[in-house]
């Protein structure tokens, strides 16, 4: 026979349980608006977008066009089938890989200068802000006129430094644009991730320092088993919001090389099947590709980091 203790108990464990299930359907219930809203706003235009990827629409003429099923996708002339769509997808996804890769070391760096104690503490985050809070277009077409093989100012300090013989034609050489891409999008971005990182870094209880100093322990290893793991939750977060910027990024490659088929990007790929040759079927198809290509590595990204948080 059951104890009157266990008997007593269990009353208390069943409402507990109801008054779960009630603060849950209550979540549910504030979520819901939003879900509403966000399903009108991208749900819907998602929807239109696959619908279109399944006709040979043209921009100049959407109303004529007849059901082609997923020939835009997987036909002889399907996206899948062009050479260029692949190249663009390689392009993103070591685009992505670099960038985000060099941004978060970066990142971690100038963090970690700006958590020391310093009265011009308030003025070095202001600036470090700046490449941040220069629209895209700006800094790119900047960079563009900075990077210039005829007037611009990087080849003449690298030639007045004795560096180079020649000026560099930084974005229109297929050996130099790729990595001037992402050196520009590293130098717009690293103040993001060092932003997100300094946040993580003040989180970190002091209590955990000062137990360190007393033990005598050296500064790496405190970084290695103190800082890193306590930071490694908000970089990881950091990095997946850089990862969904950087596998859609269009302006900057647009900008600084336009089409160039050794820095066209997914988004660049589909912008130029839709506007340049108004393909609507077609270029539609690749945003819906886009689109799941995305999704797949997002969702990936984060089981991957939800295991490292778990410690799995």
């Amino acid at each position: 026979m059951s104890s009157p203790t266990l008997t007593a108990s269990l009353p208390a464990g069943g409402a507990l349980s109801s008054l779960q299930r009630s603060r849950q359907r209550m979540a549910w219930l504030l979520v819901l608006p939003s879900l509403l809203v966000l399903l009108a706003i991208a749900g819907l235009p998602l929807a239109r977008t696959f619908f279109m990827s399944l006709t040979d629409a043209q921009l100049s003429d959407l109303s004529a066009r007849q059901f082609v099923g997923l020939a835009n996708y997987i036909g002889d002339a399907g996206v899948l089938a062009d050479p260029q769509w692949w190249e663009a997808v390689r392009n993103t996804l070591w685009f992505a890989l670099l960038s985000v890769s060099l941004e978060t070391v970066f990142g971690l760096g100038v963090a970690l200068m700006l958590n020391h104690p310093s009265p011009l503490k308030a003025l070095l985050r202001a600036a470090v802000l700046v490449p941040w809070a220069i629209p895209t277009v700006v800094s790119a077409k900047m960079w563009t006129w900075m990077l210039h093989d005829q007037f611009g100012v990087i080849n003449a300090m690298l030639l007045s430094a004795g560096l180079i013989d020649a000026p560099l034609a930084w974005t229109a050489d297929p050996d130099l644009a790729f990595a001037t891409i992402v050196l520009v999008d590293v130098w717009k971005t690293t103040p993001f991730m060092a932003l997100l990182i300094l946040a993580a870094l003040q989180m970190v209880p002091g209590d955990c320092y000062e137990a360190a100093r007393v033990d005598g322990v050296p500064t790496w290893s405190v970084f290695v088993n103190i800082t890193l793991p306590l930071i490694t939750p908000a970089v990881l977060v950091a990095m997946i919001f850089r990862t969904l910027d950087a596998l859609r990024v269009f302006d900057l490659i647009y900008v600084m090389t336009s089409n160039s088929r050794s820095t066209k990007s997914m988004s660049v790929y589909v912008r130029e099947q839709l506007i340049d040759f108004q393909l609507a079927g077609y270029g539609s198809a690749a945003a819906t590709l886009l689109f799941l290509l995305i999704a797949l590595i997002t969702l990936c990204y984060m089981a991957l980091a939800r295991r490292r948080m778990e410690g799995h």
